[in-house]
């Protein structure tokens, strides 16, 4: 008699606690691997929410037509999956707006990862002309942020 193939073992805990942190993070998927076990838990894109959305700000946009981030090629994407902030602390003025104008290495937002602060910089001198995130929201390792020209 053959023996039947044997199931693999799937750690419950482990995917109900990736499945929290998927909602409170708001990513739509998170994938780890581990002894050479891999574990991808994802949601319906449909129930996570809306990215990339604009933020607000007072200034005119100096563009006519919304520039598609990922055909940009002033596009600055985050290098982490975190939190992303506008200031440097809760009340405080935002590091840029839209029209903002910009140096190489100036400080653009920072994003908050493993409870570290790091501050993303602007790649290239340039003006900001679309901002990309809202402030505390959860942001997307490779997600655009900031589009200078």
């Amino acid at each position: 008699m053959a023996k039947a193939p044997k199931a693999p073992i799937v750690d419950r805990d482990l995917i109900r606690e990736l499945t929290k942190l998927l909602e409170e993070t708001g990513l739509t998927e998170i994938e780890i691997e581990q002894d050479g076990q891999r574990v991808r838990v994802a949601r319906n894109a449909a129930l996570a929410p809306a990215a990339p959305r604009a933020m607000a700000a007072t200034v005119p946009q100096p563009v006519a037509a919304p520039v598609d981030p990922s055909k940009h090629p002033g596009v600055v994407k985050s290098p982490m999956v975190g939190t992303a902030y506008a200031a440097p602390e809760p009340g405080a003025k935002p590091f840029i707006e839209i029209g903002t104008q910009v140096k190489a290495g100036d400080t653009l937002l920072v994003v908050e990862a493993m409870k570290t602060m790091n501050q993303i910089p602007a790649p290239r001198a340039g003006t900001v002309i679309q901002i990309l995130f809202e402030d505390g929201q959860p942001v997307e390792f490779g997600e655009p942020l900031v589009i200078i020209e």
